[in-house]
């Protein structure tokens, strides 16, 4: 039996952990990180806390779906008490990112911006298609829910560097994340990653390849959030052996 702990409960995601993860075999949750009390009922065998070093210490993989700023602390607390970590927080700062990296030394961390497997399999479609398509144009562009803080998603972003590396491209001097008034011709390399927010989209992906006379688009779009904690908790169940080391999601489906 692999025991969870969520972090991040209180979330859209979280709270879908919470139910997925009852149904799921060889698996339960065992402690919830809480700064604040739940505003829901719990099953009360859950050890639910705000001291980090127990929460740690109650569970064998942690979940973590929260804020860039909480997911930090986490990491803080995971270097003197190291656990296995599956991070869904996106966002993250330079110095966060730095964190995890220096982190996952002491033990395996899988992070990813998106846990859906779906997004998974595009990411390595785009890094072919980039490299087999060199003369076209490339342009993603995402659509979210208007509660979403950060633009453009880690998604589209990721995205976004899978299509530079198929190029062998730096991302950092392609890519734009909007255009306005009277900018001149799109240049050859450039991608650009342009953000939609609006209503309860779940998330939509859509990374085109423009060419004079043809184009290719290649779209993923999450009709549930279900599909982010189904895919976490798969991720879950594969890294809680695994030897420290920063691992992408595509290790788990072994795409």
């Amino acid at each position: 039996m692999i025991k969870i702990g969520v972090f991040g409960a209180s979330g859209r995601v979280g709270k879908l952990l919470l139910e997925d993860i009852k149904t799921t075999p060889n698996m339960s949750v065992s402690t919830v990180y809480v700064r604040n009390e739940l505003d829901f009922s719990i099953d009360p065998s859950i050890l639910v806390t705000a001291d980090m070093k127990s929460f740690l210490s109650a569970c064998d993989v942690v979940i973590d779906f929260s804020l860039p700023e909480a997911c930090e602390t986490l990491l803080e607390q995971a270097i003197k008490t190291p656990k296995p970590l599956v991070i869904g927080t996106t966002g993250l700062s330079t110095h966060q990112l730095n964190l995890l990296k220096n982190a996952s030394e002491l033990m395996p961390i899988l992070y990813a911006t998106n846990m859906s497997l779906g997004i998974a399999l595009l990411n390595k479609l785009v890094y072919q298609a980039s490299a087999a398509l060199e003369d076209f144009d490339i342009e993603i562009v995402e659509m979210h829910h208007k509660h979403k803080k950060d633009a453009p998603s880690g998604t589209a972003l990721t995205l976004s560097e899978s299509a530079a590396r198929g190029r062998e491209l730096d991302i950092e001097k392609v890519r734009i994340s909007g255009r306005d008034g009277n900018i001149g011709a799109r240049s050859k390399d450039e991608i650009a990653v342009m953000a939609l927010r609006g209503g309860d989209i779940v998330g939509r992906h859509t990374v085109g390849f423009y060419n004079d006379g043809e184009f290719i688009e290649l779209n993923h779009t999450a009709t549930s959030r279900n599909t982010f904690s189904k895919g976490a908790i798969h991720a879950a169940k594969w890294l809680a052996d695994k030897k420290p080391g920063l691992y992408p999601i595509a290790d788990c489906l072994k795409l």
